[in-house]
């Protein structure tokens, strides 16, 4: 089964910067594309950016000049660089990735464990 490892989290004041990671793993033959969600208390997983094999790019309205999504080596390990934090950023933040899996015809979605980020003062 294909897994997800996502790292780079933690505790940061408003106008700092951290840098996400994840980084897939397992039996699979391909990742078609790769995002970042967030979900804060009460409220619903979002979008926050993603990126396809091809290297296109998009982001929510809420972090454009902000964050930046990257890969290196292709999708085999993705980068959110957070900068210009905000306290509403604050968030849990899980990986999404697509992936074609050997055997199988359709592409699959899985999911992060999900990392913590508190932007505060």
């Amino acid at each position: 089964q294909v897994q997800l490892v996502e790292s780079g989290g933690g505790l940061v004041q408003p106008g700092g910067s951290l840098r996400l990671s994840c980084t897939p793993s397992g039996n699979y033959r391909s990742v078609n594309a790769m995002a970042w969600y967030r979900q804060a208390p009460g409220k619903q997983r979002e979008l926050v950016a993603a990126i396809t094999s091809g290297g296109s790019t998009n982001y929510a309205d809420f972090v454009k000049g902000r964050f930046t999504i990257s890969s290196d080596n292709g999708l085999n390990t993705v980068y959110l660089q957070m900068n210009s934090l905000k306290p509403e950023d604050t968030a849990v933040y899980y990986c999404n990735a697509n992936f074609r899996i050997w055997g199988l015809r359709q592409s699959y979605d899985y999911w992060g464990q999900g990392t913590q980020v508190t932007v505060s003062s």
